[in-house]
């Protein structure tokens, strides 16, 4: 059983990370550096895995005598290897729609200030690793803003976007909000209205 199930888990960390053209790595211990034309990115690693390079190629193995932890650490640690080649190479992107009568967004320095039906202006910082563009879409005669999010780093673009739709996240009853792109939103039936 326990057979079973380490090899189950080990079969994603045992495929190769490969490096495409234009793509680099430098492994200093357990330090990766992976550097393309989106970007540099570095990371420190489990002391449970081990990570060569073969070639092109990434190859992370579980340390002798880690057990249980370093099979499943080398799952985790060949998923991020990959984001991290992806990034560099292609990068990643991450849109916001503004849903609200006179909702804007815009950046001022190096922060998103965003006009979101509060009484303040909620600001969110902007790394200076992501780019923020900014377009307003018009449909059906309704225009709101969408902000465009780029970064080599998955996990960052990820976490700010997570924080941009923390500040008005979108109301179940009219919708209004900042949602992702795409975002399916289940809008809850209002209580029963004044009789006509």
């Amino acid at each position: 059983m326990t057979e079973q199930l380490t090899q189950k888990q080990s079969r994603v960390g045992k495929v190769p990370v490969t490096l495409v053209e234009g793509v680099t790595a430098k492994i200093d211990g357990q330090t990766v550096t992976v550097k393309g034309p989106k970007g540099q990115l570095t990371r420190t690693f489990r002391p449970e895995v081990e990570i060569v390079q073969e070639g092109k190629q990434l190859v992370v193995r579980p340390v002798d005598g880690s057990g249980q932890p370093g099979v499943q650490f080398q799952g985790l640690t060949r998923a991020l290897l990959a984001g991290m080649a992806e990034g560099v190479k292609d990068g990643f992107t991450r849109s916001l729609d503004f849903r609200g009568v006179g909702y804007r967004a815009e950046m001022v320095g190096s922060e998103l200030k965003m006009t979101v039906g509060l009484s303040h202006q909620p600001r969110v910082a902007i790394p200076e690793t992501v780019t923020v563009k900014i377009e307003t879409l018009d449909q059906g005669g309704t225009k709101f803003p969408r902000v465009h999010l780029a970064s080599a780093n998955k996990e960052l673009i990820g976490q700010v976007a997570a924080r941009i739709r923390s500040k008005r996240p979108p109301e179940p009853y009219t919708g209004k909000g900042v949602r992702y792109t795409g975002e399916r939103v289940r809008e809850k039936a209002g209580k029963a209205g004044k009789a006509k």
